[in-house]
Order: C-alpha cells, then structure tokens, then sequence
C-alpha cells in the first residue's frame, strides 16, 4: 500500500484526497470551524476518530487512505463524527490480483549492508542474545520449570556475565489433548522452535513422565537430540518435584560456562528476522507507527533482512494488497487460504474480531471494525514483495517480507514468530501495550505523544513525532532500523529493563482439550 502525503486540515488530516473521512488529531470541540474547507464540526469527535469530510448517503462506502472501511449504517452529515454508530462492518469484493505488482527488491551492494553485533553460533546461525531455557513438555512440570528459572538470580549469575538470564518457558498445553494431528504437531513445532532458537545456548527440558507429549516422543517427531546442549529430565523417574528441581538446577550450573563463553562480533543484517507485532492499536497506528515500522522494514530487506508479518485476522480486509506483491501467485494464493480458513472455518459464527468486532481499546481508540484496523496493520510490512507464506511455527527460510499465520493475540502471535526463528520483535501500540518476549528483545514503538510520555518506561521509540510534525515517516523509519540494530547488537529494550519476558510464550491452543 503507498502512503500518500497527508494534509492537515485545521486539527484533521485528510490521509488521501479522495476520502470520505478525516482523522482528529486531537479531541474537536462541536461547534469547531475549518474555514479552509468551509466546514462546521456538528459533533465532538474523539482524538483518533474520524469526521465526515462530506455528505455520505446510506450504504454509500466510507474510505481512509482510499480504502474501503466499512459503509454508512444512516445518511451521514458532513462534519459528523464517524465510528461503529453510524458506520457498519460488511464484506466486500475484492481484486487479488496475484502477483500483478510484484516487484524484487532493490538489494543494496554486499559492501553498503549493515552490521550489528551478534553472537555466532557453532552451526553458523546468529543470536541477538544469549539465554538458557527451561522448557516444559506439559504443564504439570510447569511449576518445576519456573522453579529451576528463579533460583538463578542475578547474584548467582554473576559469575557468568555472558549469559543473560535462565528463562522458564511453560505453558498450558502438553496432555489431555489430541494425540496426533494439528493441535498436537503445532504444539512439538513450537517447541522445537525454540529449543533450536540460536538465542538459547542451551536447554533443559522437563517432562511429567505419564503426559501426551512424551519426551521422546517430542524429540522424535521434530528430529533432536539430547546431548550437551539439549538436556531432558522426567519428574516421575526423578522422585517428584524436589528431586526434579534440585537435577534441573544442577543440569543448568552445568550449562553455565559453555554457555557463557561467547563474544559478539560484526555480522551481516541477513542473519536478522523480525517479528511484526501491533497491539493496543488506536486511530493513529496508520498514521504513523505502522508505516514508519513498513519503512524500516523497507530498509530492512534491502539490506538482506527478514520481516515476519502475522496475525492473519488482522490482514482480513485488506490482504489483496499483500496477494498482489506476492512473488508468485502460488504465495498469494497461500496467503488467501489462510484468510479464508479464518474465516469460513475457524472462525465462523463467533464473536471475534475478524468477524467484526475490535477489542474494546481498540475501539475507543478510533478503530470501529476490523478492516480499519487491518488497514494499519497491514502497513507494518513495508511496501516491498511477499515472498513466502507459513504456517504457525514453521521455520521461516525466505528472506524479505513473508507472512506467519497466527492469531491477532499478541503473545500467541510472538511466540509463533520465535519459534519461526524471530530474534527481535518490533511491537507497535496506541493504547500502551505492555510487552516484552523471551528470548527475542522487544522494541516497542509508540503511535502518539501523550502516550509515549504517560507510559514512557515502556515505550522505547515515539512514533508520535511522525504527528506532532517533528519527524517524517521515512526519517523515523530510518530511526527504528537503528534502533533494532542497536538492540540486535545488545542493547536492553524498555521491556528488558523491566523483566518482562518469562510469561510471554503462549503456543497457539488450537485444539480439543478432553
């Protein structure tokens, strides 16, 4: 999608000429006049929401940034505020177009890439950090994990200033669940995902002994293999839950210096893949933190980078923008699928936002039905070609811009990109999104001002620049490269800082629990 330069119109912006909306920039009074349109505001309009830029007859479509975003439920009055009241979410024709406007990208000469400072690992892949993991098969070994996770302190692990921390790694899943099939293969590729993460320098993993997910049966099924880097330990055989955390205790010390004797060295940006997040989204992430995130992801994948965009409920409405920079149109295709089982399958029926309706944050935020808030996710990928499509989890190859499918929840999302291979997550928010994720650091990029600076010990970049004039899309786009650059080299995220990280991997619970 091309962003179009916005013009500002009194305390609006018009995002394309041939709109039927505006946005406020902030709150707008009734009764406020822009005599450079000759235009009385008639309603208070919320900072973030739209006005009626003129006359819109019922069932005629409301556009932002040219887009179809939903349709007038009642004749609209120009200078009316605009939202989910008189605004109506429908389904709409659309031009896939597979692969028409496909382009390759621009790759920079090998001499003018960027480098960062990674940490190399013995079969050649990169990490951005430098963690040991502990990892449950099920969630009864869920509490043993966390213990074994919290008895390495800082004090105790300062003897090893190469490791960055001891992270529990559990979840909810692991047994009275399907024996075979998706759910249970999702849930070994998850996993496996993040066993192999180059970002682990190790792992133990803790089984129950009687689960579905049986220890062997997980190494089996996704090729690995205990050893010096892998260490696995069974509660049952053990003697119960004492037992199990004194062994994983013991097995993590003896992980301990192997682990710590890395360096950083200068390496190329290819060996970078980032997981795109939104969350908390509001009336401005298309206006400035989802396309100044697009543009980095520009500078990115010319510099032989990789982009990871998911949350496929979250594209629904606007993925013909997406299938028509695909490489192929088999890619494109791909991409549809995806869409349409969310929506003909998964999802049919229910309450859920891509049958509609935004999260209540969302919603008071601006956005008043799924498609808008597509309209701005979709931005955080850039403007360059598709180049592949992947299931929840799979190991993502293809450099460039591809697509995960995941859900819109944002740790379920995340924990599906890192276990793709993400080691850096790029995470936009209006509302104020309190996120971080182990072991991929989190950069957090703000869409306005006044929340960048209410929740500024959260916040590591203020998109809100874009709006306040300060800063172009381009120039903060330029910013947030840097920016992942830096925290690939070692730099602490805002949500590092603060220790968020070791409830965030949620695999995706796609199945029937019985």
């Amino acid at each position: 999608m091309v962003i179009v330069d916005k013009t500002s119109v009194g305390p609006f912006l018009r995002l394309h000429p041939a709109d039927t909306v505006m946005v406020a920039r902030t709150a707008v009074a009734a009764g406020t006049r822009l005599p450079d349109i000759d235009l009385t505001v008639l309603t208070d309009v919320p900072a973030g929401h739209k006005i009626a830029a003129t006359d819109i007859a019922s069932g005629q479509v409301i556009t932002k940034y040219n887009t179809v975003i939903g349709f007038a439920k009642t004749d609209i009055a120009r200078g009316t505020h605009v939202h989910d009241h008189n605004m109506e979410f429908r389904d709409f024709a659309r031009d896939y177009a597979f692969g028409r406007d496909y382009q390759p990208i621009a790759l920079l000469p090998e001499h003018q890439r960027a480098t960062f400072n990674g940490i190399v690992r013995a079969d050649g892949r990169v990490a951005t950090r430098n963690y040991i993991g502990v990892v449950s098969t099920v969630n009864c070994s869920a509490t043993v994990v966390k213990r074994i996770a919290d008895w390495f302190t800082p004090e105790r692990l300062a003897a090893f200033p190469g490791v960055d921390g001891v992270i529990p790694l559990t979840h909810v899943l692991g047994c009275s669940m399907e024996m075979t099939g998706e759910p249970m293969d999702l849930l070994r590729r998850t996993l496996a995902g993040y066993i192999r993460h180059p970002n682990l320098a190790a792992v133990v993993l803790v089984g129950l002994g009687c689960e579905r997910n049986q220890i062997t049966e997980l190494l089996t099924a996704e090729g690995l293999q205990a050893g010096q880097r892998l260490r696995t330990l069974v509660m049952q055989e053990l003697g119960g839950t004492r037992k199990s955390v004194e062994a994983g205790i013991a097995a993590v010390t003896a992980l301990l210096p192997e682990a710590n004797r890395v360096t950083r060295q200068p390496v190329a940006v290819r060996h970078l893949t980032i997981g795109l997040q939104c969350g908390g989204s509001d009336g401005f992430s298309s206006i400035t933190a989802n396309p100044a995130l697009g543009a980095a992801v520009d500078i990115l994948t010319r510099h032989g980078g990789t982009a990871i965009l998911s949350e496929t409920p979250e594209i629904y409405g606007v993925e013909h923008t997406l299938t028509r920079r695909a490489v192929t149109p088999a890619v494109g295709e791909a991409l549809l699928e995806r869409v349409l089982w969310w929506k003909n399958d998964y999802s049919a029926g229910r309450d859920v936002q891509i049958n509609g309706r935004v999260s209540p944050g969302n919603n008071a935020g601006g956005l008043a039905n799924i498609i808008e808030k597509s309209l701005g996710s979709s931005m955080k990928g850039g403007t360059g070609p598709l180049m592949a499509v992947y299931r929840y989890a799979q190991p993502v190859t293809a450099t460039g811009l591809v697509f995960m499918d995941t859900p819109g929840y944002d740790p379920v999302s995340a924990t599906g990109q890192v276990a793709g291979g993400a080691n850096l997550i790029a995470f936009t928010t209006g509302r104020g999104s309190c996120f971080g994720a182990k072991p991929a650091p989190s950069l957090k990029l703000a869409t306005n001002t006044p929340m960048y600076q209410r929740l500024e010990e959260d916040m590591d970049v203020n998109c809100g620049e874009i709006l306040d004039g300060t800063a172009t899309i381009d120039s903060m786009g330029q910013t947030i490269f840097e920016r992942l650059l830096a925290v690939a080299s070692g730099e602490a995220t805002k949500s590092e800082s603060l220790g968020i990280g070791d409830n965030e991997f949620v695999p995706w619970q796609i199945g029937i629990l019985g």
